[in-house]
């Protein structure tokens, strides 16, 4: 996800140092004013000497909800086969149910839910960071920007991350490379279609702080498509 190597490098640009000098030109009754609030609306991130701190709640959100995207995907594929085995749904017991939620994969649900945790909820809020420090200005022509950047450098890299993450859970990394040249493009392309419309809202409408939450509620359809793809 660290796709942005020019942003002052990449310890700068996890640990935040690059918005710093924002920071040093307002008074210090203006910091001791943002420290003291305890609004819910803060963001999970601290811009100050210390350095970088875990967006915590973002990496939760991500990765609670990239787990339902992968439980309903589990779902939905063990109901479709099923109903294709038995091609009758008037057949169906309460005892199937019972058997459709106790053969679910966990350590997959584990490794979905992981990525998100670790990956995407850090590092897409660290991008839309970036995005509003670079075009603060909420004109037409920086929404249109900020839509290309996403689908240019966010979506191939969040695509090729979470590939990655996959095989190397599998211990399949040797493989990396076929299941890109298989599966990536088409998931790319499948992706833009769903998420151009996503991002214009995204960034039109949405307050940066809850831009992870949701671009991750969105991400639950998303994650179903993903994680289809992943298990192939």
């Amino acid at each position: 996800m660290d796709a942005l190597g020019g942003c002052g490098g990449a310890g700068k640009f996890w640990g935040w140092n690059g918005f710093n000098h924002r920071s040093k030109k307002k008074s210090s009754g203006d910091r001791s004013k943002k420290r003291n609030s305890g609004s819910s609306d803060s963001v999970d991130v601290s811009r100050d000497a210390a350095g970088y701190r875990f967006p915590l709640k973002q990496a939760v959100t991500a990765g609670a909800l990239t787990f339902t995207g992968d439980t309903i995907a589990q779902l939905s594929g063990r109901w479709n086969k099923r109903m294709a085995l038995k091609q009758s749904s008037s057949e169906l017991v309460e005892g199937d149910l019972g058997s459709i939620f106790s053969e679910h994969d966990w350590l997959r649900a584990l490794r979905m839910s992981s990525y998100g945790f670790l990956w995407y909820g850090p590092g897409s809020y660290a991008w839309y960071q970036y995005l509003d420090h670079a075009l603060p200005k909420p004109t037409a022509t920086n929404l249109i920007l900020k839509v290309l950047l996403n689908q240019v450098i966010l979506g191939p890299s969040v695509i090729a991350v979470v590939f990655a993450w996959n095989n190397l859970w599998l211990g399949k990394i040797s493989e990396l490379g076929n299941k890109y040249q298989k599966d990536a493009f088409p998931t790319l392309l499948y992706g833009f279609r769903f998420w151009v419309p996503v991002s214009i809202l995204n960034f039109w409408v949405i307050p940066l702080q809850a831009r992870v939450a949701f671009m991750s509620m969105n991400s639950v359809f998303w994650n179903f498509y993903l994680s289809s793809t992943m298990s192939k």
